[in-house]
């Protein structure tokens, strides 16, 4: 063991290649997590993030029904909302038939309206020639 002081030079204390240190540094984890840990597999490095290798873990397979729920919920989420888009524009087209068909019925009501005054009856059975005459005389009640 080196015992180092604060005032000896930084050429004086002993140096330790980095090779050396980066060894006993590994080794020291090695030591330190046990093969079968959380700690060790919890560790993801970006190779097996990229090539998937990750996904066959134990802990990956474990959560396996737990992510394809999640991915059910989120096509449902995505189909209740172009659900809901498409009923909107349905809607929207409802709205604007619904106004032109209220203006067709005023348009019409007001036509029969026109049609059926006293006056324009008279005429339009006149113009056909249907040999039809307007009563003079007021209609009686018939009594028992």
């Amino acid at each position: 063991m080196v015992q180092y002081n604060r005032n000896t030079d930084l050429l004086e204390m002993p140096q330790e290649e980095p090779e050396v240190l980066q060894e006993s540094h590994e080794k020291q984890k090695e030591e330190t997590i046990p093969p079968g840990s959380e700690a060790s597999r919890k560790k993801v490095r970006l190779k097996e993030l990229i090539d998937g290798t990750f996904l066959v873990r134990e802990n990956m397979v474990r959560q396996l029904p737990y992510v394809l729920f999640l991915t059910f919920l989120g096509v449902v989420y995505i189909g209740n909302r172009f659900h809901a888009e498409r009923m909107v524009r349905q809607i929207s087209d409802l709205k604007i038939e619904v106004e032109n068909l209220r203006s067709e019925q005023i348009t019409i009501t007001s036509e029969l309206m026109n049609i059926s005054r006293p006056s324009e009856v008279a005429a339009l059975v006149e113009s056909k020639g249907l040999g039809l005459k307007e009563s003079l005389e007021p209609p009686k009640k018939i009594r028992k």
